[in-house]
């Protein structure tokens, strides 16, 4: 079936839309042997040889796939890495299918990365006006003051932008405290940086939820398929285009209490 080559290499998983775009303007992808800059050339993955930096991408499955990833520390949120260090892609050996990192997780950040091949969804959850729910638990040094998590609840300035209200629990305090944090927005080593604009940063950071779907026991370096509520969980953390979902600055109620 014909369709804009855009939308055909997000459909195939490949990336978001927007990342399909790049891809094309970058002048990556080849169509029957000849580079196309063209984000609207009509194309069929089962007809037309499309290809990616040299490698073919076919039509997407009739059912995607869905997996939770439990990243350890020191592995790259991609596919691959020029330096040549571990990626999650070395962790999804065995799946049978290429699926792709939905978001990031810092190279020294832990825990819950979502998996996929549906390229559609993966765009939808990365909008930044989705406000898809991003439960942490993190360790900082010293013991901060309820002035400073206000700070962090109500949402601080960051490049010249406010956050969005966080939940914010103090789980134990020490010489080092353990906090969990709920995010609604992704920007780039927010979590991190905020910390230490209150003078407490962070020396360990896991993710332990996305969107209502939560880590739990999952080892780390493993992975496992959602079930289909969790899907339907996902889906419905998603802002509909045209609504407007602002964050409530409370935690969930039963956000997960093991540490991974």
């Amino acid at each position: 079936m014909k369709q804009r080559l855009n939308k055909a290499l997000a459909h195939a998983g490949l990336s978001s839309r927007r990342g399909a775009d790049r891809l094309i303007d970058e002048g990556r992808v080849t169509v029957n042997g000849e580079v196309v800059q063209d984000l609207g050339r009509q194309v069929d993955l089962d007809t037309d040889a499309v290809k990616v930096d040299g490698r073919r991408i076919g039509a997407a499955p009739s059912t995607p796939l869905y997996l939770i990833l439990n990243k350890p520390r020191e592995v790259v949120t991609s596919l691959s890495d020029p330096e040549g260090r571990r990626t999650v892609a070395d962790l999804m050996r065995g799946v049978g299918r290429r699926v792709y990192p939905v978001g990031r997780l810092d190279y020294h950040s832990d825990g819950l990365i979502l998996m996929t091949d549906d390229g559609e969804l993966a765009r939808d959850l990365m909008h930044p006006r989705s406000s898809v729910p991003k439960v942490y638990r993190i360790k900082v040094r010293g013991v901060p003051q309820q002035q400073d998590l206000d700070r962090i609840q109500k949402g601080m300035i960051l490049d010249g932008r406010r956050t969005l209200p966080a939940a914010v629990r103090l789980l134990r305090k020490e010489r080092n405290s353990w906090l969990e944090i709920v995010l609604h927005e992704g920007r780039n080593r927010q979590l991190r940086r905020m910390m230490a604009s209150i003078g407490h940063p962070i020396s360990r950071l896991t993710r332990i939820a996305l969107g209502g779907v939560r880590l739990g026991d999952l080892p780390t370096g493993a992975f496992r398929e959602l079930s289909a509520a969790e899907v339907s969980r996902l889906r419905r953390s998603v802002v509909p285009k045209g609504a407007s979902k602002q964050p409530s600055g409370k935690p969930p109620r039963d956000t997960p209490h093991r540490r991974n």
